[in-house]
């Protein structure tokens, strides 16, 4: 199984802080929490994360000039949070790198799974990473191949981005709502999309493979 995905969250609201971390840590993640832009760079430095997820309102510094040193040490993927959603600093933030912008106020919801969406954009931007094996399949989503026993595995583009985002949260579960969001770009879309897909990616990678779970969504199983 992948070692979680490290988010660090710069938010100076501590109560916001707080409940952001504690819901990344129950959807699989494992936060760390600064309350200022210095103290953000310096957990960045110390911890480099997986991905940055930044409020523009900081105590100490314009969250638009943390966007911009960020930018200096590598393409971390970086979310915004904030409660300014005029076009202008939506189009500022993201012209100095930023990847996606949240305005405040948020559903959780769609926060992860703008998430998922943006983590995915840096593995490939990186083009190194994660290799997630789950029992004779291995997903390398650098290479955006799909190997069983050793053996290359042709996937759709579609049933490719379905198992990409399961591989993601490995052994936990993923709801329908977000599958299709992801994937089909609503949550709205027809579920039996989802049901053709998972049949097809269950007749390529064994049927034991992926798990229906009752009320929620399917989960890869990791052996």
């Amino acid at each position: 199984m992948s070692d979680p995905a490290t988010i660090l969250v710069i938010e100076d609201d501590a109560h916001l802080n707080g409940a952001l971390a504690a819901t990344l840590k129950a959807a699989g993640y494992r936060p760390v929490s600064a309350r200022t832009g210095a103290e953000g760079l310096r957990w960045f430095n110390h911890y480099s994360p997986d991905l940055v997820l930044l409020d523009l309102g900081l105590p100490d510094r314009d969250g638009l000039a943390v966007i911009r040193e960020l930018r200096t040490k590598g393409a971390t993927p970086i979310v915004v949070l904030s409660a300014r959603d005029g076009e202008a600093v939506k189009v500022e933030a993201l012209d100095l790198g930023a990847d996606d912008y949240v305005a405040k106020p948020f559903g959780v919801d769609e926060l992860l799974a703008r998430l998922r969406a943006a983590l995915r954009h840096g593995v490939q931007t990186r083009g190194s990473q994660p290799v997630v094996t789950a029992g004779d399949v291995v997903v390398d989503m650098a290479r955006r191949m799909v190997t069983r026993g050793g053996a290359e595995i042709a996937l759709s583009p579609k049933e490719y981005d379905l198992l990409s985002e399961l591989a993601l949260q490995l052994d936990r579960p993923v709801r329908h709502a977000d599958l299709l969001r992801a994937v089909w770009g609503s949550e709205t879309a027809d579920v039996q999309y989802l049901r053709v897909y998972i049949g097809q990616l269950r007749q390529k990678l064994g049927s034991e493979r992926i798990e229906a779970v009752p009320g929620v969504g399917y989960r890869l199983k990791p052996g």
